[in-house]
Protein backbone atom coordinates (compact mmCIF):
# COMPACT_ATOMS: atom_id res chain seq x y z
CA UNK A 1 0.00 0.00 0.00
CA UNK A 2 1.54 3.30 -1.14
CA UNK A 3 1.26 5.97 1.54
CA UNK A 4 2.21 9.63 1.54
CA UNK A 5 2.94 11.12 4.96
CA UNK A 6 2.94 14.92 5.02
CA UNK A 7 5.41 15.41 7.83
CA UNK A 8 7.47 17.76 9.92
CA UNK A 9 6.14 16.68 13.33
CA UNK A 10 7.12 14.11 15.96
CA UNK A 11 3.90 12.27 15.12
CA UNK A 12 4.92 12.00 11.46
CA UNK A 13 8.32 10.67 12.49
CA UNK A 14 6.71 8.13 14.83
CA UNK A 15 4.38 6.90 12.08
CA UNK A 16 7.25 6.66 9.60
CA UNK A 17 9.20 4.57 12.11
CA UNK A 18 6.12 2.37 12.68
CA UNK A 19 5.73 1.73 8.96
CA UNK A 20 9.43 1.30 8.20
CA UNK A 21 10.15 -2.22 7.02
CA UNK A 22 6.51 -3.28 7.21
CA UNK A 23 5.86 -5.59 4.25
CA UNK A 24 2.33 -4.27 3.64
CA UNK A 25 3.26 -0.61 3.30
CA UNK A 26 5.42 1.56 1.09
CA UNK A 27 5.53 5.01 2.75
CA UNK A 28 6.95 8.27 1.40
CA UNK A 29 7.56 11.08 3.88
CA UNK A 30 7.26 14.62 2.55
CA UNK A 31 8.95 17.53 4.36
CA UNK A 32 8.43 21.21 3.57
CA UNK A 33 12.18 21.91 3.73
CA UNK A 34 12.04 24.77 6.24
CA UNK A 35 14.59 23.04 8.48
CA UNK A 36 17.99 22.76 6.83
CA UNK A 37 19.15 19.76 8.88
CA UNK A 38 16.10 17.58 9.60
CA UNK A 39 16.55 14.43 11.62
CA UNK A 40 17.02 11.42 9.31
CA UNK A 41 14.07 9.04 9.14
CA UNK A 42 13.97 5.37 8.07
CA UNK A 43 11.68 5.81 5.03
CA UNK A 44 12.11 7.47 1.62
CA UNK A 45 11.87 11.23 2.09
CA UNK A 46 11.17 14.07 -0.31
CA UNK A 47 11.91 17.72 0.45
CA UNK A 48 9.98 20.73 -0.84
CA UNK A 49 6.51 21.70 -1.97
CA UNK A 50 4.26 20.12 -4.57
CA UNK A 51 3.10 23.23 -6.42
CA UNK A 52 -0.27 23.77 -4.79
CA UNK A 53 -3.38 21.64 -5.02
CA UNK A 54 -2.91 20.70 -8.68
CA UNK A 55 0.71 19.69 -8.13
CA UNK A 56 -0.13 17.51 -5.15
CA UNK A 57 -3.07 15.87 -6.93
CA UNK A 58 -0.79 15.12 -9.87
CA UNK A 59 1.82 13.61 -7.52
CA UNK A 60 -0.80 11.35 -5.91
CA UNK A 61 -1.83 9.99 -9.28
CA UNK A 62 1.67 9.63 -10.69
CA UNK A 63 2.99 7.88 -7.60
CA UNK A 64 -0.13 5.70 -7.24
CA UNK A 65 -0.64 6.86 -3.67
CA UNK A 66 -3.41 4.92 -1.93
CA UNK A 67 -3.68 6.93 1.29
CA UNK A 68 -2.42 10.28 2.60
CA UNK A 69 -1.65 11.05 6.25
CA UNK A 70 -1.63 14.78 6.98
CA UNK A 71 0.77 14.91 9.94
CA UNK A 72 1.86 18.50 9.33
CA UNK A 73 2.31 21.06 12.12
CA UNK A 74 -0.95 22.26 13.71
CA UNK A 75 -0.22 25.73 12.27
CA UNK A 76 0.40 24.50 8.69
CA UNK A 77 -3.10 25.51 7.61
CA UNK A 78 -2.36 26.02 3.91
CA UNK A 79 -0.80 22.59 3.47
CA UNK A 80 -3.73 20.93 5.23
CA UNK A 81 -6.23 22.71 2.98
CA UNK A 82 -4.22 21.76 -0.10
CA UNK A 83 -4.09 18.13 1.06
CA UNK A 84 -7.86 17.99 1.55
CA UNK A 85 -8.54 19.51 -1.87
CA UNK A 86 -5.94 17.39 -3.68
CA UNK A 87 -7.14 14.15 -2.09
CA UNK A 88 -10.72 14.96 -3.03
CA UNK A 89 -9.62 15.69 -6.59
CA UNK A 90 -7.54 12.51 -6.87
CA UNK A 91 -10.05 10.42 -4.88
CA UNK A 92 -7.42 9.32 -2.35
CA UNK A 93 -8.39 8.66 1.30
CA UNK A 94 -7.04 11.27 3.72
CA UNK A 95 -6.40 11.03 7.46
CA UNK A 96 -5.43 13.99 9.65
CA UNK A 97 -2.96 13.11 12.41
CA UNK A 98 -3.44 16.08 14.74
CA UNK A 99 -2.09 16.23 18.27
CA UNK A 100 -4.51 17.79 20.78
CA UNK A 101 -3.90 21.42 21.77
CA UNK A 102 -2.73 22.32 25.24
CA UNK A 103 -5.39 23.33 27.74
CA UNK A 104 -4.91 25.71 30.64
CA UNK A 105 -4.24 24.12 34.03
CA UNK A 106 -4.68 25.51 37.52
CA UNK A 107 -2.01 28.15 38.04
CA UNK A 108 -1.58 29.00 34.36
CA UNK A 109 -1.77 32.70 33.46
CA UNK A 110 -2.71 32.45 29.81
CA UNK A 111 -3.56 35.33 27.51
CA UNK A 112 -5.16 33.62 24.54
CA UNK A 113 -5.03 35.44 21.18
CA UNK A 114 -5.91 34.59 17.60
CA UNK A 115 -2.99 36.02 15.62
CA UNK A 116 0.64 37.05 15.96
CA UNK A 117 -0.40 40.68 15.65
CA UNK A 118 -2.70 40.23 18.63
CA UNK A 119 0.19 38.60 20.51
CA UNK A 120 2.30 41.71 19.87
CA UNK A 121 -0.48 43.94 21.21
CA UNK A 122 -0.88 41.73 24.29
CA UNK A 123 2.70 42.52 25.33
CA UNK A 124 1.69 46.13 25.99
CA UNK A 125 3.66 49.36 25.71
CA UNK A 126 5.85 48.97 28.78
CA UNK A 127 9.23 47.35 27.93
CA UNK A 128 9.36 43.70 28.99
CA UNK A 129 11.72 40.77 28.71
CA UNK A 130 9.97 38.34 26.38
CA UNK A 131 10.71 34.67 25.74
CA UNK A 132 9.59 34.35 22.11
CA UNK A 133 9.09 30.76 20.90
CA UNK A 134 6.86 31.05 17.83
CA UNK A 135 9.25 29.93 15.08
CA UNK A 136 11.42 31.94 12.72
CA UNK A 137 8.67 32.59 10.16
CA UNK A 138 6.40 34.21 12.74
CA UNK A 139 8.93 36.76 14.04
CA UNK A 140 8.38 39.80 11.74
CA UNK A 141 5.21 41.14 13.47
CA UNK A 142 7.17 41.64 16.70
CA UNK A 143 9.34 44.28 15.02
CA UNK A 144 6.35 46.58 15.58
CA UNK A 145 7.14 46.49 19.33
CA UNK A 146 10.90 47.24 19.46
CA UNK A 147 10.77 48.43 23.08
CA UNK A 148 10.87 44.87 24.37
CA UNK A 149 13.90 42.66 24.87
CA UNK A 150 13.34 39.39 23.01
CA UNK A 151 14.91 36.05 23.86
CA UNK A 152 14.19 34.16 20.62
CA UNK A 153 14.62 30.41 20.38
CA UNK A 154 14.48 28.75 16.97
CA UNK A 155 15.89 25.72 15.18
CA UNK A 156 17.19 27.79 12.26
CA UNK A 157 19.14 31.09 12.44
CA UNK A 158 16.72 34.03 12.55
CA UNK A 159 18.73 36.22 10.19
CA UNK A 160 16.96 39.57 9.80
CA UNK A 161 13.50 38.20 10.62
CA UNK A 162 13.21 40.38 13.76
CA UNK A 163 14.81 43.81 13.19
CA UNK A 164 14.65 45.07 16.78
CA UNK A 165 17.45 46.57 18.91
CA UNK A 166 17.35 44.06 21.77
CA UNK A 167 17.25 40.51 20.46
CA UNK A 168 19.01 37.52 22.01
CA UNK A 169 18.88 34.55 19.64
CA UNK A 170 19.47 30.97 20.72
CA UNK A 171 19.22 27.86 18.59
CA UNK A 172 17.86 24.66 20.06
CA UNK A 173 15.56 21.81 19.14
CA UNK A 174 12.89 20.03 21.17
CA UNK A 175 12.38 18.00 23.28
CA UNK A 176 13.02 20.31 26.22
CA UNK A 177 13.25 19.75 29.96
CA UNK A 178 11.14 21.63 32.50
CA UNK A 179 13.99 22.25 34.94
CA UNK A 180 16.20 23.58 32.14
CA UNK A 181 13.37 25.79 30.84
CA UNK A 182 12.83 27.21 34.31
CA UNK A 183 16.54 27.89 34.73
CA UNK A 184 16.68 29.62 31.35
CA UNK A 185 13.75 31.89 32.18
CA UNK A 186 15.21 32.78 35.56
CA UNK A 187 18.67 33.44 34.16
CA UNK A 188 17.30 35.70 31.41
CA UNK A 189 14.86 37.43 33.81
CA UNK A 190 11.92 36.60 31.53
CA UNK A 191 8.69 38.44 32.31
CA UNK A 192 6.36 36.92 29.72
CA UNK A 193 6.37 33.93 27.35
CA UNK A 194 4.90 34.02 23.83
CA UNK A 195 4.17 30.75 22.06
CA UNK A 196 1.81 29.00 19.67
CA UNK A 197 -0.59 26.36 20.96
CA UNK A 198 1.25 23.58 19.18
CA UNK A 199 0.33 20.86 21.65
CA UNK A 200 2.45 17.80 22.33
CA UNK A 201 4.93 16.89 25.03
CA UNK A 202 8.18 18.01 23.38
CA UNK A 203 7.74 21.75 23.94
CA UNK A 204 5.28 21.68 26.84
CA UNK A 205 8.01 22.14 29.51
CA UNK A 206 8.08 25.90 28.82
CA UNK A 207 4.37 26.04 29.72
CA UNK A 208 4.98 24.09 32.93
CA UNK A 209 8.01 26.23 33.79
CA UNK A 210 6.05 29.45 33.27
CA UNK A 211 3.33 28.11 35.56
CA UNK A 212 5.81 27.38 38.35
CA UNK A 213 7.39 30.83 37.96
CA UNK A 214 4.03 32.58 37.84
CA UNK A 215 4.73 34.07 34.40
CA UNK A 216 2.00 35.08 31.96
CA UNK A 217 1.92 33.18 28.67
CA UNK A 218 0.59 34.81 25.51
CA UNK A 219 -0.61 31.81 23.55
CA UNK A 220 -1.70 31.97 19.91
CA UNK A 221 -4.66 29.77 18.99
CA UNK A 222 -4.41 27.30 16.13
CA UNK A 223 -5.73 28.19 12.70
CA UNK A 224 -8.80 26.35 11.51
CA UNK A 225 -8.11 23.12 9.66
CA UNK A 226 -10.32 21.44 7.03
CA UNK A 227 -13.44 19.84 8.41
CA UNK A 228 -14.99 16.56 7.38
CA UNK A 229 -11.64 14.73 7.44
CA UNK A 230 -11.02 11.56 9.45
CA UNK A 231 -8.86 12.56 12.41
CA UNK A 232 -6.73 10.79 15.01
CA UNK A 233 -4.36 12.05 17.71
CA UNK A 234 -1.51 9.51 17.73
CA UNK A 235 0.76 7.68 15.31
CA UNK A 236 -0.52 4.35 16.62
CA UNK A 237 -4.11 5.36 15.88
CA UNK A 238 -3.03 6.38 12.37
CA UNK A 239 -1.44 2.96 11.91
CA UNK A 240 -4.69 1.31 13.02
CA UNK A 241 -6.58 3.42 10.46
CA UNK A 242 -4.21 2.22 7.75
CA UNK A 243 -4.67 -1.39 8.86
CA UNK A 244 -8.43 -1.02 8.49
CA UNK A 245 -8.02 0.61 5.06
CA UNK A 246 -5.74 -2.23 4.05
CA UNK A 247 -8.35 -4.76 5.16
CA UNK A 248 -6.25 -6.33 7.90
CA UNK A 249 -8.55 -5.46 10.80
CA UNK A 250 -12.32 -5.08 11.10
Amino acid sequence: MRILILGGTTEAAALAARLSGHPAYSPILSMAGRTSDPRPLPVPTRIGGFGGVEGLARFLVQERIEAVIDATHPFAAIMSRNAADACAQAQVPLLALRRPPWTAQEGDRWIEVGTMEEAVSALGEEPRRVFLTVGRLELPPFAAAPQHTYLVRTIEPIGDALPAPNVIAIRDRAPFDEAAERALMERERIEVVVTKNSGGAATYPKIAAARVLGLPVVIVARPEKPRGVDEVATAEAAFDWLERRHGRTP
